[in-house]
């Protein structure tokens, strides 16, 4: 059952995904997943590598058509056919960052219109002037300066096009941001820069995200809220002291024994829990009576 919540930006309810692959071969990416973005805040969607993190995103963005359930997205149904204000809203109010920063930019462009490229087509400018405005003004925000605006992806870092990738979305004004695993590819002194500027901006605009990541440590210091998906199913939901302190599923709690403590002393004697889905269905229900008999 979804919350029925006044201050909900994005709500999914019951999403299925299904891929087929041949007459008799259907992969079910995404089955069943039911979960709800509240305005300002970060939910967290963490699984292993194949769980349906970066399916959801796409299909919450109409990357892909979702093959069953609702998407609600302020006020608009964006599930079905998209009407013409349904789209404008969607297309201008949801933006995404991507894994690969080299990928998402276009090579033969400069910075300054792929930036651009959300105002250019939509038209969310009086003139040239206000445009080139709009667009030093975002870089400056992502730390990058006017000067880099006439250059091209290929000259700059992997943190510096993640950052124009976060510009590229920011300059739209949007109120709910997809982060498909946008610290992956880059290096981990990297990565806490890009996690802080992203902070940084939405305690500036009020802006929402889903971040979709495999790193639990990242996800525990920007999240409000953490899904845990597994095979398509979204197998627990709580707030982020919720799942760090008390998870209830068996493969939550295998997914945080796997990470590395920096204390070596501690590390040495950490034991990872393996996750059997079938042997550990007993007690999974077990641990789900007693944490509602705990509530």
């Amino acid at each position: 059952m979804m919350e029925n919540n006044t201050n909900s930006l994005l709500q999914v309810e019951k999403l299925r995904q299904y891929f087929k692959v041949s007459k008799s071969y259907t992969v079910k990416a995404v089955d069943g997943v039911s979960f709800h973005i509240n305005r300002g805040e970060t939910f967290g969607l963490v699984g292993e590598s194949g769980s349906g993190k970066s399916t959801i995103g796409r299909t919450a963005i109409r990357l892909y058509d979702p093959t069953a359930g609702k998407i609600t997205f302020g006020g608009y149904d964006i599930s079905g056919k998209l009407g013409r204000d349904a789209e404008k809203h969607l297309r201008t109010k949801m933006q995404m960052i991507f894994q690969d920063p080299m990928a998402s930019l276009n090579p033969r462009k400069k910075v300054i219109d792929i930036v651009a490229q959300g105002l250019d087509v939509h038209h969310m400018y009086r003139d040239k002037a206000e445009r080139k405005e709009k667009v030093y003004s975002i870089l400056e925000t992502v730390g990058l300066s006017d000067e880099h605006a006439n250059r091209y992806p290929h000259q700059f870092s992997g943190g510096q096009r993640q950052r124009i990738g976060i510009a590229r979305a920011l300059v739209m004004n949007p109120e709910l941001i997809i982060a498909d695993e946008p610290i992956t590819a880059l290096d981990v002194s990297i990565q806490a820069q890009v996690v802080n500027l992203l902070k940084e901006v939405q305690e500036r605009t009020g802006i929402a995200y889903l971040f979709i990541a495999h790193d639990l440590s990242m996800v525990r210091y920007i999240s409000d809220r953490i899904g845990v998906l597994h095979q398509g199913h979204l197998l627990e939901m709580g707030t982020t002291a919720e799942i760090f302190d008390m998870p209830v599923h068996p493969y939550t709690r295998s997914l945080l024994s796997a990470i590395p403590h920096p204390n070596p002393r501690v590390e040495k004697k950490r034991v990872a829990i393996s996750y059997d889905r079938d042997a550990l269905h007993i007690d999974y229900w077990v641990s789900y009576l007693v944490a509602l008999v705990l509530s």
